[in-house]
């Protein structure tokens, strides 16, 4: 039986989750998935991972690299085994000023260990990622002020790894080099969150018809137009709720989401919980 896993984070505030494991020798894991994309880092002892129909063995010092709900599971090979779970939501991590690469790794999310080559090749940067996982280990912890800035930082120079030593051009090679031509789009939607924008002012702003823009943008981007409209929305959205005492209902209209039921399936979309679910479990969390 295949388990979909479901990940608690921490800290609401943080889309991933990090834990350090001891496992009893030859006990295995089951067979499951989850949306989140993994990392696990080696401190002790040996551990064999089987990512669908791949077999990895791992000794301390070693990383690999699982993406979402890729099948896998895992079995201790040494009674000294210790090692780090890194689960985080990819998608999460990437800002404004980062967006342009999100597609690269959205098209190749549910295969990201083919990337897992780059770390048998480059001691270096499997030293480099292992050190990352560790940071955030230790930082959520520790829990001192700013972490969860540490921890995005790390998070990000994985991501960064992958893409500078993908020799294989598993990325590179669908990097769009006219992305520029819908950054003047990008820049309208994030100064206009307050209207309801249309896709055929976005056609004007990047001079396309209406029919290649949609496409163009969602090779661009990873997600359609109206999705990444979207997704903004809701991001302002989850900022006010947490920054001013305004209702839910005038959350909805600054962000031109006036119907309640349209901005709350919106809202459960990207975040499994209504916005005032959203709002009070922000807001009673703390370290």
């Amino acid at each position: 039986m295949i388990l979909t896993e479901k990940i608690n984070y921490e800290n609401p505030l943080i889309s991933l989750k990090v834990f350090s494991v001891k496992r009893i020798l030859n006990q295995y894991n089951d067979w499951h998935i989850h949306k989140e994309t993994e990392v696990l880092a080696i401190l002790e002892g040996q551990l064999e991972v089987n990512v669908e129909n791949e077999e990895y063995i791992l000794n301390k010092g070693d990383v690999i690299l699982i993406g979402s709900n890729q099948l896998h599971r895992d079995r201790c090979r040494d009674v000294r085994l210790r090692y780090i779970v890194l689960q985080f939501d990819l998608e999460q991590f990437f800002d404004q000023s980062i967006m342009q690469f999100y597609n690269l790794f959205e098209e190749a999310g549910n295969r990201l260990s083919q990337f897992n080559y780059i770390f048998s090749k480059h001691p270096d940067v499997r030293d480099e990622v292992f050190h990352c996982v560790k940071t955030v280990h230790e930082e959520s912890k520790d829990k001192k002020r700013g972490y969860e800035i540490a921890v995005t930082v790390c998070v990000q120079k994985i991501i960064l790894a992958m893409l500078r030593n993908d020799e294989r051009g598993l990325l590179r090679d669908r990097i769009n080099p006219e992305f520029e031509r819908i950054k003047p789009v990008l820049d309208y939607v994030e100064q206009h969150l307050h209207e309801k924008l249309q896709v055929e002012h976005a056609c004007k702003l990047a001079n396309m018809s209406y029919y290649y823009f949609c496409k163009f943008f969602k090779r661009a981007v990873g997600m359609s137009f109206t999705d990444y409209v979207n997704y903004k929305k809701i991001k302002k959205a989850e900022h006010l709720l947490l920054t001013k005492d305004y209702s839910v209902s005038t959350i909805g209209e600054m962000i031109s989401m006036p119907n309640m039921a349209h901005f709350y399936k919106c809202f459960r979309k990207y975040n499994d919980c209504s916005p005032n679910e959203f709002r009070k479990k922000m807001l009673s969390w703390s370290p």
